[in-house]
C-alpha cells in the first residue's frame, strides 16, 4: 500500500521466498480456508476464483479476516477494501492489505501457513504476502516509514466487510497513511483524490496535516484539497 524503504529489524526471512503451500497437520482437520472452499486458496480455479476481480478481492478480504479473527491475531483492514468498508467505492485496487504489529508477522505468517495459504516474503522488508484465491494479500507492519502501533490498531472501527465483521483501519489513520506516503517517486494524487472525497466527514484533518509534518508532497496534496473545496 505504501512505498517504504525503512528497515524493520523485527521481522527477517533469510533465503529465499518460500512459495510452496503449506501442508496440514497430520491427522487434523482444522478449519481452514481452503475447507471453507473445496481446494487450496492459493490455487487460480474456475470454482475458487470468482469472475469478477472486485469480488475476488473481497472474498480473500473476508477469508483472511476471519483467519486472523479466530487466531485472535491483533489486525486492521487496510487500502482499498478498508475505504470500501467506510461507504467507498467497490472498484477496488490491486490487492487486499491488513496492518499488524511488528512482533506480530510471524505469528500471523504462520497462523496464515496453518490456514493453508502461501506465505512469502518479498524483497520489501516492511510486509509479507500471502495468497489467497489468487490475489495478493499484503500483511504490512510498517506504514509511510512508522512500525504499525497498537494505538492505531485501537483506533480501528470494527465494521462488515460484506458478510465478515473485522478491525477496519480508522479513516483518519487511513488518509495518513495514504498521504505520507507520497514522495518524488509515488505521487499519485488522482488515486488519493477520490478517498479523501468520499471520507472526508470522518478524517480528523488536522492531526493528518501535523503527523504528515513538512513534507512537501503531502502540503501540496493538501492545497490541491483546499482548491477543490474538499476540506
Amino acid at each position: 500500500m505504501t512505498e517504504n524503504g525503512e528497515d524493520a529489524t523485527l521481522v527477517r526471512h533469510p533465503g529465499a521466498p518460500d512459495l510452496r503451500l503449506a501442508a496440514g497437520t497430520p491427522g487434523q482437520a482444522p478449519p481452514t480456508v481452503a475447507a471453507a472452499q473445496g481446494g487450496r486458496p492459493g490455487e487460480e480455479t474456475p470454482d475458487d476464483l470468482p469472475r469478477d476481480r472486485n469480488q475476488a478481492i473481497l472474498e480473500a478480504a473476508k477469508q483472511v479476516g476471519a483467519v486472523l479473527k479466530r487466531g485472535g491475531h491483533r489486525f486492521a483492514l487496510a487500502g482499498s477494501v478498508a475505504v470500501y468498508a467506510h461507504g467507498g467505492s467497490g472498484n477496488l485496487q490491486h490487492d487486499v492489505d491488513f496492518c499488524v504489529r511488528p512482533e506480530d508477522a510471524e505469528p500471523v505468517a504462520a497462523t496464515l501457513r496453518e490456514a493453508g495459504l502461501t506465505v512469502y516474503t518479498p524483497p520489501e522488508d516492511w510486509l509479507i504476502k500471502a495468497t489467497c484465491f489468487g490475489q495478493e494479500v499484503d500483511i504490512i507492519f510498517e506504514l509511510a516509514h512508522r512500525p504499525v502501533s497498537v494505538e492505531m490498531l485501537d483506533r480501528a472501527e470494527e465494521l462488515p466487510v460484506e458478510s465478515v465483521r473485522m478491525p477496519v483501519l480508522a479513516p483518519t489513520d487511513l488518509l495518513w497513511s495514504l498521504m505520507a506516503a507520497f514522495s518524488e517517486h509515488h505521487c499519485d494524487f488522482g488515486a488519493v483524490l477520490p478517498i479523501a472525497r468520499t471520507l472526508r466527514e470522518k478524517v480528523d484533518w488536522k492531526r493528518v496535516r501535523r503527523d504528515c509534518g513538512d513534507e512537501p508532497m503531502p502540503a501540496a496534496f493538501f492545497f490541491l484539497l483546499e482548491r477543490l473545496n474538499v476540506i
